[in-house]
């Protein structure tokens, strides 16, 4: 429908761009102008076009996950780098694969 009547203003004035069109019939309400009719059939035009939804969800206080196997974290407080190798190699340390006890 925008497309249609869009084409119909093209019509009457060739030099009307689509933004133009859009800004006419969007931005400044909806005038009772000689084809009213015609943009009042354009989407989003009346309230019964939009529709608006509302949903609420229940959060918990609190969350809990459950974990099937135990999963241990080693702190480690400071990280010391052999000044006498590359950064690289420090790094490829990590790029390991993952160890099972």
């Amino acid at each position: 429908m925008v497309f249609q009547h869009f084409v119909e203003h093209q019509q009457e004035d060739t030099s009307i761009s689509f933004l133009e069109f859009l800004d006419m019939h969007y931005m400044h309400g909806s005038p009772k102008d000689a084809d009213y009719d015609r943009d009042m059939q354009l989407p989003f035009k009346k309230s019964a076009d939009c529709v608006s939804v509302m949903a609420s969800a229940a959060v918990p206080n609190q969350l809990s996950i459950v974990l099937e196997y135990p999963v241990f974290f080693i702190k480690q407080d400071n990280i010391e780098l052999d000044h006498n190798k590359p950064l690289s190699s420090c790094l490829s340390n990590i790029w390991q694969p993952p160890k099972y006890c």
